[in-house]
């Protein structure tokens, strides 16, 4: 068994972790024991991972600092706090950096919700290789440490849709020391504690760190240790060679992460990507100690403009980890795994009591939820001897323990405490496992809706819902069935907010227009869709590479943005020229347009989704969700500060070095001056926002 993550309180915390010298000194310090680098704006909050693992260190007593959105021309803004004693962890932030710059057409985006202002450009593309580089160059021989969903999904061999290759795991082009993968806040410690154990001339060594479980490193043949039970991988260069291996590699994964006891390798060229088992899940007694860590709920005061990702979340609350769909575009399946980890209902009360009592809350908990909200305290009976890919399809297993009844008394527990007027579950559901509980399921909807409830079809045609590992329609026709008939009883006026995915790997444009006659039967109006977009780590996005199935059998997969805006434009014809990959919002079920979409980049899944009314989730995700390290509690949104006064106006031009600059895509296009976003000076900074 491993260490208890929390054995006692910790020393006390300050209102902030230091962003500066000046900051330091105020804390008595003369130095850092962790540097943490990240692409997000520092946010003080329990859903944003940079500030979970950085709360987390300084309970163990290592004196953490951060640097929130670095200048990449130049070292200064790392190194402003000196050479941390310890290690320097980076993250590119709650969402790859790619996907926070590139639409799914590969189309530049105007807006950031983890940047002050909401306003693009203040990353780098491929922040966790450039933030590396600067580190290197600042702090010779420091141990670099890559956690966070970009570093996590790219920890072996992957597919770049940006450039339409394969690249080699991010240890090497980064040339870190290690990649933390999933949730990180037992490995951040383990990597702080084995170094602060070492002799000083050892913590250079980058082989004191291998073998922690959660993470990956180089090494060589013989590096395992010799009762090792291991996955081999196949290798780089099948992987070139033979585009199925892929797929083969990132099934091998997924049955790593879920046996939790399994090693993995994976030999590039005369090396080897050497992956330790997962890390042990925190059980609910450290889940509710890390909740109940100081946070501020706030931005940092260096930030003058709001955030609009803390804007979304800032009076939410995180029920669980965890996903059991296994769906196969979802980066949950690598990230958090598969079995769910829960808060106690006291944790959970104790954190709206907090909420309630800060100074211009509102009265309304926007969410309490997970990545599927009616997961919370769900369980598997066969624990380790299951190896199934999901726990839902082809249907609910029988295994999977969960009551829901539960959760409806959490919820109204919420409710009660003194100064929450109004609780709203925002966060998505799985309606195929509420339709196991019909009572709690009529009850949830006529307290807890509030007027959208957020699910999850993805599309109707049985054959590429199996891809997806999704349920039939026939599942979600009879829920929409019991939404009727429960919301009518319930004498309230109701809508679904469906995500759906178009030109998924193995859906024609036959699928797609099978998609749209079914959503006009019903008199459905679609607003805002997104295409599918291969992220890094997902079997689906192996499919879209290969083009075959797990089984091997070939796949339509519409490759070209031609093929793709063919499907996308089936649902939302004219809706607007491509730039942004949406244009479908939620759906009104049984009435007239839901209204214009809104972007949620709060993080979450993988894959592109179909937005809702008040948002949905991205193309990411996980990207998903929990720490950083890091990742993002459920959403997997984390942040980290500039510094003091260094708004976007006051930055000046960011002028990235020629290698920082984006890749060609297939058409040509260039990212400019700052990738993902317009010259960082004041004349960028009063942006248009997309919605």
């Amino acid at each position: 068994m491993p260490d208890m993550l929390f054995s006692s309180p910790g020393p006390a915390q300050p209102a902030f972790l230091p962003t500066t010298r000046a900051e330091m000194d105020a804390l008595g310090w003369n130095e850092l024991d962790v540097l943490l680098v990240t692409g997000d704006a520092y946010v003080d909050h329990p859903t944003f991972g940079m500030a979970l693992i950085g709360r987390v260190l300084m309970a163990h007593g290592f004196r953490t600092g951060v640097v929130a959105q670095p200048r990449w021309d130049a070292p200064d803004d790392v190194a402003r706090m000196g050479r941390p004693r310890l290690y320097a962890g980076v993250t590119a932030g709650a969402l790859d950096s790619m996907l926070a710059h590139y639409t799914a057409f590969r189309k530049k985006r105007s807006d950031d919700a983890y940047t002050p202002g909401g306003l693009a450009g203040a990353r780098p593309n491929r922040a966790s290789v450039v933030y590396t580089n600067l580190l290197r160059r600042a702090f010779p021989k420091l141990p670099v440490v890559l956690g966070g969903i970009e570093a996590s999904l790219r920890r072996i061999t992957h597919y770049d849709f940006w450039t339409d290759k394969l690249r080699r795991s991010i240890l090497l082009d980064a040339k870190a020391d290690l990649v933390i993968y999933g949730m990180g806040e037992r490995a951040s410690v383990d990597v702080a504690r084995t170094l602060a154990e070492a002799d000083m001339m050892d913590r250079a060594d980058p082989r004191i760190l291998r073998g922690i479980p959660g993470t990956a490193v180089m090494g060589r043949a013989g590096d395992m240790p010799d009762d090792a039970q291991t996955l081999l991988l196949p290798s780089h260069e099948e992987m070139l060679a033979d585009s199925a291996a892929l797929l083969r590699a990132s099934l091998l994964l997924e049955e790593q992460v879920h046996a939790r006891d399994l090693w993995a390798v994976q030999p590039v060229g005369d090396r080897r990507v050497i992956l330790a088992p997962p890390a042990a899940f925190l059980s609910e007694r450290e889940m509710d100690a890390l909740y109940d860590l100081p946070f501020a709920r706030r931005a940092h005061p260096s930030h003058k403009e709001p955030i609009p990702a803390l804007e979304m979340i800032r009076d939410s609350i995180t029920s669980h980890r965890g996903c059991g769909g296994g769906c196969s575009f979802c980066s949950l399946a690598l990230h958090q795994g598969r079995r769910i980890r829960s808060r106690s209902r006291e944790s959970i009360l104790r954190e709206a009591g907090r909420i309630a009592a800060a100074p211009g809350f509102k009265g309304q908990i926007s969410d309490v939820g997970g990545p599927s909200a009616n997961m919370w305290r769900a369980a598997c009976a066969k624990a380790g001897d299951c190896r199934r890919m999901s726990c839902m399809t082809p249907t609910v297993c029988p295994n999977f323990e969960v009551d829901q009844a539960e959760q409806l008394a959490m919820l109204r527990a919420v409710k009660k405490t003194p100064g929450v007027k109004q609780v709203r579950v925002a966060s998505g559901n799985r309606f195929d496992l509420a339709l196991q509980d019909r009572g709690t399921l009529r009850e949830y909807l006529g307290e807890f809706v509030g007027g959208q409830l957020k699910i999850a079809p993805e599309h109707i045609c049985d054959h590429v819902l199996r891809l997806m590992r999704k349920p039939g329609r026939e599942v979600f026709e009879r829920f929409i069935e019991v939404f009727q008939e429960d919301s009518e009883r319930a004498g309230k006026k109701q809508f679904v907010i469906p995500y759906l995915i178009s030109a998924f790997p193995g859906c024609t444009e036959a699928d797609m227009r099978a998609l749209r006659d079914w959503l006009r039967a019903r008199n459905w109006e679609p607003q805002q869709v997104q295409c599918f977009i291969p992220t890094p780590g997902t079997v689906a996005t192996a499919m879209f590479h290969a083009e075959v199935d797990p089984e091997g059998r070939p796949l339509p997969v519409a490759r070209t943005d031609a093929e793709r805006l063919r499907q996308h434009y089936l649902l939302a014809p004219g809706r607007n020229d491509g730039k942004d990959g949406r244009g479908f919002g939620g759906a009104r079920h049984g009435g007239a347009s839901a209204g214009k979409g809104r972007s949620d980049r709060r993080g979450g899944k993988s894959g592109a989704h179909a937005g809702g009314k008040f948002g949905g989730k991205t193309a990411d995700a996980s990207q998903g969700a929990g720490p950083d390290a890091k990742g993002g509690g459920k959403r997997g949104a984390s942040g980290g500060p500039t510094s003091p006064g260094a708004t976007a106006e006051a930055r000046g031009a960011r002028k990235p070095r020629p290698a920082e600059t984006s890749d060609d895509d297939r058409r040509g296009h260039r990212s400019g001056d700052a990738p993902g976003g317009r010259p960082r000076g004041k004349s960028g900074a009063k942006g248009r926002r997309s919605s």
